[in-house]
């Protein structure tokens, strides 16, 4: 199993694919990084020479942020929303949706699946 930056790719999926498993790096990313380096995206991770394993590990690590780093870097941005007040920072502390969706209907798992209404998805009980 190859791994590259902490992260244990799949051995027998597409290269393209496999590298998806990282976090920060999705499709598009990944076609950029095999297009720079000339590795063909068709061929499966555990087909990959010693040579083009060390030159993905040295290219993700020296030109993108990934894994722990970007999560440091979001948690970040969330903090600094919340400390001056803004109004996604307030959304961020109240836990629910702050990009502009629709509350009323929808959200149910990150309001914590509230149900206000008297039969709304409740179990039937049973007559005997």
């Amino acid at each position: 199993m190859v791994r590259i930056v902490g992260v244990n790719i799949p051995d027998n999926k597409r290269i393209e694919i496999a590298l998806t498993y990282i976090f920060g790096i999705g499709r598009s990313v990944s076609g950029v990084i095999l297009d720079k380096l000339k590795i063909d995206k068709d061929v499966r991770a555990k087909d990959l020479s010693t040579e083009d394993v060390n030159s993905l590990k040295t290219e993700i690590e020296k030109n993108y942020k990934i894994e722990g780093e970007l999560k440091h870097e979001i948690r970040m941005n969330i903090r600094r929303l919340k400390e001056i007040g803004c109004y996604r920072g307030i959304r961020h502390q109240k836990g629910l949706p702050s990009r502009g969706q629709r509350t009323k209907t929808n959200t149910r798992t990150i309001r914590g699946n509230i149900r206000r209404t008297a039969g709304s998805g409740r179990r039937s009980v049973e007559k005997t």
